[in-house]
């Protein structure tokens, strides 16, 4: 298990940076990387959801993770997640992320077309071919992929022995137990949904991947303090202010992940962009919500940390 400890704490789910453009910026991603590392945060997840991955371009996603990487490898445990929606692409990115010596890489199942299982196996398992020295953590998040991992695909994956754990973004608390379960000691499970941080561990998560980690590292990292110490009565308030905060958050008219990037421009003075069209940008009507999103995380931040 001492190997697998690097994946524990709280590990932000890296964000898209756009020159204002629209196009992919280096050096907005090297100092937001600067940034959440700087917090102290244990890890960077990145090229997932909260990373758009889904409407960048393959040459985009490489561009992002050498950005990273050469801002940051070393200080933290990078994760890179690698899945487009075709195996030839995926195996290229896998390639890319081991060459630049992540730790792991993740993948999703593909999307849309609901494949049977044992396509799905295969379609992780030559990802993982592709990079055969990187560990391989299992993206769950049927709300959005449209299949869950079930117990016998997993079971199945577990026989490839870089597969080391699963990020699980399903909302169910029962599916980490389920998983830590049978799992054991060389597996971790990574709690998905933010709402759910303290719950998730509470319940046998080894960690946390979250999108909205970046936007507020402070009040994640000392929920993760008060877990740690098996304080959980002192880590639940600051849940429910995360939690009060995120809904504030999903009020806007623009993509949380518009919102949340705004917010740290008026918070650290990081221009990271907006979001990739076909996401909805702000609009000048979310002005007054997202800085009252701004002063609820300086409130809890300041009450809490």
């Amino acid at each position: 298990m001492d190997n697998l400890e690097k994946y524990h704490g709280v590990i932000p789910a890296f964000y898209a940076c756009y020159e204002e453009d629209g196009t992919v910026s280096t050096e907005r991603t090297r100092k937001l990387a600067r940034h959440l590392v700087s917090k102290g945060v244990n890890g960077l997840y990145v090229g997932g959801s909260s990373g758009e991955c889904i409407y960048l371009e393959k040459e985009e996603r490489m561009k992002i993770l050498e950005a990273v990487m050469s801002e940051v490898r070393g200080e933290c445990t990078i994760i890179a997640h690698v899945a487009c929606n075709n195996t030839n692409e995926s195996k290229q990115l896998a390639a890319h992320a081991q060459s630049l010596g992540v730790d792991a890489i993740a993948s999703i199942p593909p999307i849309y077309f609901h494949l049977p299982e044992y396509a799905i196996a295969r379609y992780w398992n030559d990802i993982s071919s592709a990079a055969p020295h990187t560990d391989f953590i299992i993206y769950n998040i049927p709300q959005l992929a449209g299949v869950a991992l079930s117990l016998n695909l997993f079971r199945e994956m577990r026989k490839n022995p870089h597969v080391i754990g699963v990020k699980n973004s399903s909302m169910p608390t029962q599916d980490i137990q389920m998983f830590k379960h049978e799992g054991g000691k060389d597996c971790v499970v990574f709690n998905g949904p933010d709402e759910q941080f303290v719950a998730g561990r509470a319940i046998g998560a080894d960690s946390g991947i979250g999108g909205t980690y970046g936007v507020m590292p402070e009040l994640f990292l000392k929920m993760n303090e008060y877990v740690k110490a098996n304080d959980f009565q002192s880590a639940q308030p600051i849940q429910h202010e995360v939690n009060d905060i995120i809904g504030a958050m999903c009020l806007c008219h623009g993509n949380l992940y518009a919102v949340m990037k705004k917010i740290m421009f008026i918070r650290d003075g990081l221009e990271l962009g907006s979001v990739r069209e076909p996401m909805p940008a702000l609009i000048p009507e979310d002005d007054e919500q997202v800085k009252r999103c701004a002063e609820m995380i300086d409130k809890a931040i300041a009450k809490h940390c």
